[in-house]
């Protein structure tokens, strides 16, 4: 095995010091151009390798970034990451990708990992809605490390975050229901405790009552992101003595669980049951019943979230900016919940 180049070597080989090396290797401006060249091209070809920590070291940076997610098998997260990535690959920065599989424990340990390794800043959409990891994050805060939000935020002082107006979408999505002519329409809720679920939650509410419908909590219903979730959701809503003729679902696959228990007890869709979900996911639009649900645009969150953070790290400054920026919702309206007649 060869031994490993040093800029020690290179000096050697070109009678200079090992500081002009070092200098020229950075890009100082101090050191002449032919000067530069010749280091450059004599450290390339004695394979001299650049040690990444000590320039990280050096600069005080990295050049990664960490983005924690509560899954990446999902489309939505899936689609923030690749937005990202796109957007701070062409800046030189590397991303780390971190999962706390919902558990705030998970979460917490993610945090303080990623400041350990140094990371230039932390992307996330957030798993603990409790205070269990205030001090994690207040932590991050006080590194002046950036922390910016996505989806899922903590409202913190200096923090920034990236998020769809929910309300908006779960207002447009209710209203939508009731102008195909539905009476009496469930909510199938993701837990409240998470703002994007609260302001869904409360966006239907709110369509409902603007409409003159009244609003009767026994309809909501709060369900997991998941096919068999919806299934039993919509077996509990059928027991009613007045079932609803329409659902508007946080989630997509609740959505689809709920469709094809429809369709298990022979219920016309959209004749005699609407549905509509959230998030847009792939399935949605390639099903011969294709479902209406509500775009979270997640390519351009994720590329808005990185702006931010590239924006954070131009400051010359320790000031941490705070940026609340707020996407729009698209509905996108499928055979679902599209009446051909009211």
């Amino acid at each position: 095995m060869s031994e490993k180049i040093t800029i020690y070597d290179i000096a050697e080989r070109l009678n200079i010091t090992a500081a002009t090396v070092s200098r020229a290797l950075n890009n100082n401006p101090k050191i002449k151009e032919s000067t530069r060249k010749l280091v450059m091209e004599t450290a390339a070809s004695m394979n001299y390798k650049q040690n990444r920590l000590a320039l990280a070291l050096q600069s005080g940076r990295s050049n990664n970034v960490g983005v924690i997610v509560p899954r990446i098998d999902s489309n939505f997260f899936a689609s923030v990451i690749r937005g990202i990535e796109e957007e701070l690959h062409p800046h030189g920065f590397h991303v780390i990708i971190c999962q706390t599989h919902e558990n705030p424990k998970r979460e917490n340990e993610n945090l303080h990992t990623l400041l350990d390794a140094q990371v230039d800043g932390i992307l996330m959409s957030v798993t603990d809605v409790t205070n269990e990891n205030d001090g994690a994050f207040m932590n991050i805060v006080n590194n002046n490390v950036p922390l910016i939000f996505f989806d899922r935020k903590k409202d913190i002082n200096g923090v920034s975050s990236v998020t769809i107006d929910d309300f908006k979408g779960g207002y447009e999505t209710t209203k939508h229901l009731i102008n195909q002519g539905c009476k009496c329409i469930a909510h199938f809720s993701g837990d409240q405790s998470l703002e994007i679920f609260k302001n869904r939650f409360l966006g239907y509410k709110q369509a409902l009552l603007d409409s003159g419908i009244q609003f009767d909590e026994k309809y909501v219903i709060q369900s997991k992101s998941s096919v068999d979730a919806g299934k039993a959701a919509l077996d509990v809503l059928m027991q009613y003595d007045t079932p609803p003729d329409a659902i508007f679902s946080s989630s997509d696959f609740a959505a689809l669980g709920a469709i094809q228990e429809l369709r298990a007890r022979d219920i016309t869709i959209p004749a005699d049951f609407c549905v509509a979900g959230f998030s847009n996911e792939p399935f949605t639009k390639f099903m011969e019943l294709s479902i209406t649900s509500v775009d979270q645009s997640p390519l351009e969150m994720g590329k808005m979230a990185a702006r931010v953070f590239l924006e954070q790290m131009e400051k010359t400054d320790k000031i941490m900016i705070e940026k609340k920026v707020v996407l729009k919702p698209e509905l996108h309206i499928r055979k679902s919940s599209a009446r051909t007649t009211h």
